[in-house]
């Protein structure tokens, strides 16, 4: 006869679960109780959960199950509680702040560094005689910041529901994210470049075949290092991350824009250079570097197509890539007709730093909803979690919902992060522009309104894209970081714009 514990052990080996151990949001997919004969042939109750149709689906539960047996709150486990996911990781407003605190100073300093360098290698040269390289910035910088953090996103969502646990599943992971990222940043640098160069013809009505050249073997060559670098990271990061008890959707989104946006400009502006030294003498070297990179795709494409998901990816993210890099390209046709107007050359320095702040906290954001929206099932399925209707501003910034907590902290971050940012560009006598307080308030309206903005639309695009069956981790991140762009872009030039209309000549703006 077997004892009671041995029973219970049985009993968990087959599948079933006590319902007094699992939290309120799994009792609504449990079925009928089921009798099972026990070795002495006494009925056992048992209750099982509904199984999922895939691998995924059942981590998810485990990853549930686990975070459920890890809390003592007593409203974890009540009855009375209406049936709505838990979030991955039992957080307060404070330990979410204090996560994203270290992760988010880290990338705009990171975004002070790209801005101080752009504002330096405008007056280089190739940024001068080939002005289609400041159409190129944003879109290249928002491209691989999309890539970058879509693949941290993909990967926190994969560690948090407990797809790399075993070694197998990591390497597989690993490899197959790898090589996804380097087809899409070859793809996207190459579109890039011919975006540059319509937006800079377009309006001119001027072509040159050896810039178009120049900036294509620019933009791929960077496209490329700089993701092989990045995604690199990134696993480290995710995977330390998950050693130290951190979510990383905390850290791993920031931590990818930030270095993303200036290892890219300073690949991006050293590339250039050197292949505009070369340009007359040596035409055929831009041409074989761009050509190389791009017969390097079909070995990329075999990496990924081994593993379904990646392939799966692969063939279904282009349309928000693509759109994407057109947003962005706007962007960089505004930052063109600014920058060039000795006005506003001042603006070259903060463009990066607003558009990577608003960028780095609409990631963070998304990454945490699609998160939290894959603990209760699967895209497109039916689910309170996942409304389909659009949000009211105080559903999102107002309410007790983790997500709401988490929009609200991440608000509160923008002007004492900007502070920083903006004395740290004074203290290094950046931009040409003396801080003053008109151009504080200014400046501080623009980065606030962006970043309302790009919640209160993060809100909205995960969850509709959770149910038309679009996985957010893929879809969501390229659009809110490319809107990111434009609308930073745009506010940030108009503020200037108005700054030098009103005659704020203590501030410099045209010097």
């Amino acid at each position: 006869m077997s004892s009671k514990p041995e029973q219970k052990e049985t009993h968990q080996a087959n599948g079933a679960v006590p319902v007094d151990h699992l939290p309120s949001p799994d009792r609504g997919q449990l079925v009928e109780p089921s009798d099972f004969l026990g070795p002495d042939g006494n009925g056992v109750e048992a209750v099982v959960l509904e199984s999922r149709a895939n691998a995924k689906g059942v981590r998810e539960d485990d990853a549930l199950l686990e975070n459920g047996s890890q809390s003592n709150e007593s409203d974890d486990t009540s009855t009375n509680q209406s049936p709505e996911p838990a979030s991955p990781l039992k957080e307060t407003s404070f330990s979410i702040g204090l996560q994203v605190l270290f992760p988010f100073l880290l990338a705009g300093f990171g975004t002070v560094a790209a801005g101080m360098v752009l504002d330096i290698v405008q007056h280089w040269d190739v940024f001068k005689n080939v002005t289609n390289l400041f159409i190129l910035v944003p879109a290249l910088l928002g491209l691989k910041g999309n890539l970058e953090m879509t693949l941290a996103s993909r990967l926190s969502t994969a560690a948090n529901i407990g797809q790399m646990d075993t070694p197998k599943e990591f390497w597989k992971m690993i490899t197959g994210n790898m090589a996804l990222l380097l087809v899409q940043a070859t793809v996207v640098g190459f579109l890039a470049s011919i975006a540059a160069v319509a937006f800079g013809w377009i309006p001119d009505g001027h072509f040159s075949l050896y810039h178009a050249v120049l900036l294509c073997a620019s933009s791929v060559a960077t496209a490329f290092v700089a993701s092989l670098v990045l995604g690199m990271i990134m696993i480290g990061v995710i995977i330390g991350s998950r050693k130290m008890g951190i979510n990383p959707d905390n850290v791993a989104t920031p931590i990818a824009a930030s270095l993303g946006d200036l290892v890219t400009l300073a690949l991006l502006s050293g590339i250039s250079c050197g292949l505009y030294k070369d340009l007359e003498s040596k035409f055929y070297m831009n041409a074989l570097v761009c050509a190389l990179f791009l017969a390097l795709l079909p070995i990329w494409i075999f990496i990924a197509r081994k593993d379904s998901a990646t392939w799966e990816v692969l063939c279904s993210s282009w349309e928000p890539v693509v759109i994407a890099m057109a947003i962005s390209s706007v962007g960089g046709l505004i930052l063109d007709r600014t920058v060039s107007d000795p006005n506003f050359a001042g603006m070259a320095v903060f463009t990066p730093v607003i558009n990577g702040v608003g960028g780095n906290l609409v990631a963070v954001q998304a990454s945490r909803i699609s998160t939290y929206l894959h603990m209760s099932g699967m895209p497109g399925e039916s689910s309170k979690a996942a409304p389909w209707k659009c949000p009211s501003p105080c559903s999102t910034f107002c309410s007790s919902d983790v997500n709401s907590r988490s929009a609200r902290v991440l608000f509160f971050l923008v002007v004492p992060g900007h502070l920083v940012f903006l004395y740290t560009i004074s203290s290094m006598q950046g931009g040409h522009t003396t801080l003053t307080l008109i151009f504080i308030v200014f400046y501080m309206t623009a980065a606030l309104l962006q970043v309302l903005i790009l919640l209160y639309i993060a809100d909205w695009m995960v969850h509709w894209m959770w149910g038309r069956d679009l996985d957010p981790d893929n879809f969501s991140i390229p659009y809110l970081t490319a809107l990111g762009d434009l609308i930073g872009t745009g506010l940030l030039a108009l503020s200037f714009r108005i700054l030098w209309l009103i005659g704020d000549r203590d501030s410099d703006v045209g010097d």
